[in-house]
């Protein structure tokens, strides 16, 4: 049989006095490509419903194959999402959650209490716990049992700081990824140059499952690789 992975989006589409934002076209698409021949996917956002793709994202993928074939063939899958909440009965039905990255995670992810609860539930049934980008955003306010952040001594990676200086939206984010999950985890690691793929997979503190984590866009498809490998 199978593996069942659920993927969650974004709901947040709008920064206040930026522009629009969501969830990053190519962190859903090169991982659907390694994934949707070989696991069923089910696809959840905190409002259901449409989530919001960020259009900067459309522009500058234009040119990667993969990314223009998913843009024109699977629109049904962000706009017409599950409900984030629904998913809480569901757990134990999927193998695994990822989370996809976009600027939009850190606005409503980050704090959304399903999310947390999804979560920390995965974690406590041994489930792998996945995310791209700015994806493991989602991560920063989990706990264990013991009240213990779920990342404490991982080693996690995420959007870097350096990056985030790149685009030109630090001044516009809540706050920095890289600064909050070296912060909260002690272990955060990034490739040797920026942009470059970089994926962690570690333990989950207090658990023992895996958490899989990757840096940027380009690191997306290898995390979906990652993903079907800890499932065998």
């Amino acid at each position: 049989m199978s593996p069942k992975i659920l993927i969650v989006l974004t709901s947040f589409g709008e920064i206040p006095g930026v522009g629009p934002t969501g969830w990053y076209l190519p962190e859903f698409a090169h991982p659907h490509e390694v994934l949707h021949k070989k696991a069923t996917l089910v696809i959840a956002s905190p409002n259901g419903g449409k989530a919001p793709l960020d259009p900067n994202s459309v522009k500058m993928f234009e040119s990667d194959p993969v990314v223009e074939n998913f843009l024109d063939t699977q629109e049904s899958l962000w706009k017409n999402t599950e409900k984030l909440a629904d998913m809480l009965a569901r757990v134990d039905e999927f193998d695994a959650i990822f989370y996809v990255g976009g600027h939009g995670p850190m606005f409503d992810l980050t704090t959304n209490k399903t999310s947390i609860q999804l979560i920390e539930t995965f974690a406590a049934k041994h489930k792998p716990i996945t995310a791209v980008c700015h994806g493991p955003c989602v991560f920063l306010n989990t706990k264990n049992a013991s009240g213990e952040s779920l990342i404490a001594g991982a080693q996690v990676t995420g959007f870097s700081n350096a990056e985030e200086d790149a685009v030109k939206l630090s001044a516009a984010m809540p706050f920095m990824l890289e600064t909050e999950l070296q912060r909260v985890s002690g272990k955060y690691c990034k490739a040797e140059r920026d942009w470059g793929v970089k994926v962690v997979k570690d333990r989950t503190n207090g658990y023992g499952g895996v958490i899989i984590t990757g840096q940027n866009p380009a690191s997306a498809g290898a995390v979906a690789e990652a993903i079907l490998d800890v499932l065998g």
